[in-house]
């Protein structure tokens, strides 16, 4: 019988599954900083948890920033511990309008946009409370921000731009354009950028901006997250060791072979493997199907028709 920590591995492991695997990461986070701020309190030794949840806190001074650069992608993956609703909320958001997202464009630019939306949501904050004065003097009224609202932000905005039209099933309501959701959404988060909240809902602007700029260039065929995933990718070479490949030479063989062989091969591409056509798809999943090659568009095209 599988357990949960199965469940989780399973869904980890398949190939091209960047949504369920944000989710997993925010879901792990909350649940291992939980375990550990309760034993810490139990045992009395508050500022162990403290000391680990400030590793997933941006704080608004910018003096005390530099000292945690490393927080202005890791607060969206933390959230707070006071509401729950914090990570569920979230975490349904970012399964709606990811669905749609890669649906159309793929995995690996979902991952991409989310750590751009973090960014862009986190300089946000840091511009906002070090430079306009009326956020500047409230600068030591709370200890940081946490929560993946920002990185969520620019993919709901990224999704209603580029697909304006497309409908949700509301409760109540019935089929609703996801650009009039997206709209309540960022009113929301305009309004309460002068509450209790504003450091929240200023990220969730400034990842709302970066996921409109990032769908507006790729109606133009630029991807400007591509930089996100080069930078995994160098990350990932540290600890997966590239596969040594293997040369070896052929003697000449006599033109009746070679003519044999030409035909044999002409006949493999004529009908491609299901080898060839699973990658084919398993690309249009990670990336979209605007990143497949004119060969590859073909070769899929010509197997449909069979």
């Amino acid at each position: 019988m599988n357990t949960i920590i199965d469940d989780f591995k399973n869904a980890w492991k398949k190939p091209n599954n960047g949504l369920m695997q944000l989710i997993i990461i925010n879901v792990a986070v909350f649940v291992a900083l939980g375990i550990l701020a309760v034993f810490s309190s139990i045992a009395g030794i508050d500022a162990i948890f403290t000391f680990a949840y400030k590793q997933f806190t941006i704080p608004a001074p910018i003096g005390e920033f530099l000292t945690r650069p490393w927080t202005i992608i890791t607060y969206a993956f933390a959230h707070s511990f006071s509401n729950l609703w914090h990570i569920i909320m979230n975490m349904l958001v970012l399964y709606w309008f990811g669905r749609v997202f890669v649906e159309f464009l793929g995995s690996q630019k979902l991952i991409n946009l989310y750590i751009m939306g973090a960014i862009a949501g986190g300089a946000t904050y840091l511009l906002v409370y070090n430079l306009i004065p009326y956020y500047a003097d409230r600068i030591h009224m709370f200890d940081g921000m946490v929560g993946a609202s920002a990185a969520v932000y620019a993919i709901s905005v990224a999704t209603a731009t580029y697909w304006p039209d497309h409908k949700f099933y509301m409760l109540f309501f019935g089929p609703v354009k996801i650009k009039y959701l997206v709209a309540i959404y960022l009113f929301t988060s305009f309004l309460g950028s002068v509450g209790p909240n504003a450091g929240g809902n200023l990220a969730h602007l400034g990842g709302a901006l970066i996921g409109f700029i990032y769908a507006k260039q790729l109606t133009k065929g630029v991807e400007i997250g591509t930089w996100v995933f080069k930078f995994m990718e160098f990350i990932k070479s540290f600890f997966v060791k590239s596969p040594k490949i293997k040369v070896s030479h052929r003697q000449k063989r006599s033109s009746s072979v070679k003519s044999s062989s030409s035909t044999v091969t002409r006949s493999k591409n004529e009908n491609y493997s299901q080898a060839e056509i699973d990658k084919i798809l398993d690309k249009i999943s990670e990336r979209g199907y605007d990143s497949l090659t004119k060969d590859e568009k073909e070769k899929l095209f010509n197997a449909s028709k069979k």
